[in-house]
């Protein structure tokens, strides 16, 4: 199966989850978008990382690439292999001594170490044609998208509302997401598009 390479677009606050965020990435040769919604210690570990700060004490995952490098160990890649009812999979593919190893890892965690070895993301099209959002128009600068995303105010559906709309009104609302680029809500609406074709 072929792999599609992905790189970080975006890193914003959730605005329905206290505590989560949205992590936007985009196939590299196309317009979609794949929004994962990660916890508030991933997404410190990766912004930390992106904007090239040093914590006062290593991180969890700064810890994990000082030790791997201890061991002569390198993260080549990070596969995001799977979507099940909701919930991304990955896994760390590494090399020592010439052998190659893969390990499996929370997404999240996955992309924190991908950032500070600055190895390559992929993913499959199975996974980026049921979880991708296309993105019509210019590409999105990272620093433009964190502030369009703090500034959006309209308020979309609850999780628990989305229950009680059609599918249809479900697109609609999808759109809309998508078109204000509140990818964290466009990332539940999937979902719940998803669970119901299921």
């Amino acid at each position: 199966m072929e792999k599609i390479k992905l790189e970080i677009v975006g890193l914003s606050y959730s605005q329905t989850q206290s505590g989560a965020y949205a992590l936007v990435l985009s196939e590299v040769d196309g317009n979609r978008r794949l929004p994962i919604i990660i916890g508030g210690f991933e997404a410190q570990a990766i912004a930390i990382e992106l904007e090239k700060m040093t914590p006062t004490r290593p991180l969890t995952h700064d810890l994990f690439k000082s030790f791997a490098e201890a061991f002569t160990i390198n993260i080549v890649e990070v596969i995001i292999y799977n979507l099940t009812e909701g919930i991304f999979y990955s896994k760390l593919i590494c090399e020592q001594n010439g052998m190659m190893h893969e390990v499996d890892a929370r997404t999240s965690d996955a992309i924190a170490i991908a950032v500070r070895f600055g190895c390559p993301v992929y993913t499959y099209e199975d996974i980026l044609s049921s979880a991708g959002m296309l993105l019509d128009g210019e590409e999105i600068d990272s620093d433009e998208f964190l502030t369009e995303a703090e500034a959006t105010q309209e308020q979309h559906p609850t999780t628990n509302q989305l229950g009680s709309l059609s599918v249809d009104e479900l697109r609609k609302e999808l759109e809309q997401a998508i078109e204000q680029e509140d990818y964290e809500t466009a990332s539940r609406i999937r979902d719940e598009i998803n669970k119901r074709k299921a």
